[in-house]
This record gives C-alpha cells, structure tokens and sequence, in this order.
C-alpha cells in the first residue's frame, strides 16, 4: 500500500488520520453528552479527565493530519462532479477542521478558566487566575460547535453513500 497520495486514491497516512479521527469522534461526541448528565464525583472528574486527553489527542492528530494534507495533495476530483458538488464538498470540510479546533479550543479554554490545569501530553498549563463567565461562554460554544460538527459529519456521510449508491462514481474506494 502506498504512503503518499496518489492521482486517484488516498495513501495510507491520510487513511489512517481520515478514519482514526472519525472513530475517535464517533466515540467522543457521545461520551461528552454523557458526560453532561452525571453528577459531579470523582467518577465524573476522571472520565472528564479521559474525554480532555482524548480531546487534545483529535486536535493533534488534526493538526498532523492538516501538515500532511498541506504536503500531500488530494487525489483529483471526478470528471462526474460538477463545480458545485466541489465547492460544497470543499466547504464542509473546512468546517469540518474548523469545527473540530472549534471544540477543543472551547473545550481547553473551558477548563482552563475553570481554574483547572490541563496536560496537553507534551506539557502541563494552567490559568493564574479563573474566570468562570468565560468558562461558561466557552462552555457554551464547545456544545454548539459539536452539534455543528454531528451535522457536518452526517452531511458527510450522506454525501458518501448518494456518490457511491446513485452516482456509482466509487468516491468511498478512495478513502478505503
């Protein structure tokens, strides 16, 4: 299997980012929704301390995945896709990344503002000083651009199988 991307197919790098990040977020979104309902415990702050870990684990491998992507282009659009399909399929995307930075930056800076310090796996931060109406506000922000991000991916995905299914174009046999 190739490494680098070729004219018409994905490498294995930008495979391995594509899928690792969608199971990754498959599991995340609904572990934070879960996260919402339980009572603060001990419990609680541990599996919030995993859903951080996790989180900041996505905005790295996004941020490699967006180094790669800078160096190794994409395999060329179909000669079946007309400029709009392109153009829609250039914006999702991009919301797609800026949704996911959107979360973990909101995210990060929600417990940081919270007084807490976070490990971001290759060093430890913390705020002076808390400030919990920003906390709140980045709060607020973290859960509307998950939902973003669920409509994104559903989008996404629909967008796949009517390529595959109607337009018979193989678009997935790219990615897989």
């Amino acid at each position: 299997m190739q490494v680098f991307n070729s004219f018409g197919k994905y490498g294995l790098l930008a495979k391995l980012f594509h899928w690792i990040t969608f199971v990754i977020l498959i599991l995340q979104i609904p572990f934070g929704f879960y996260l919402v309902g339980l009572e603060f415990s001990d419990r609680r702050i541990d599996l919030e301390n995993i859903h951080i870990l996790i989180g900041i684990t996505v905005f790295y491998i996004t941020l490699f995945r967006l180094v790669w992507k800078f160096f190794n282009s994409s395999p060329t659009e179909g000669n079946s896709f007309f400029k709009g399909q392109i153009f829609i399929a250039k914006v999702n995307h991009f919301l797609l990344y800026l949704s996911i930075f959107t979360i973990t930056i909101s995210g990060i800076l929600k417990k940081l503002y919270m007084g807490e310090r976070l490990n971001f796996l290759f060093f430890k931060y913390g705020f002076n000083q808390d400030n919990f109406t920003l906390a709140d506000t980045f709060y607020e922000v973290h859960i509307y651009a998950n939902y973003l991000l669920i409509a994104l991916v559903t989008l996404h995905i629909f967008a796949v199988i009517i390529h595959h299914v109607v337009f018979k174009d193989k678009i997935l046999n790219k990615i897989t």
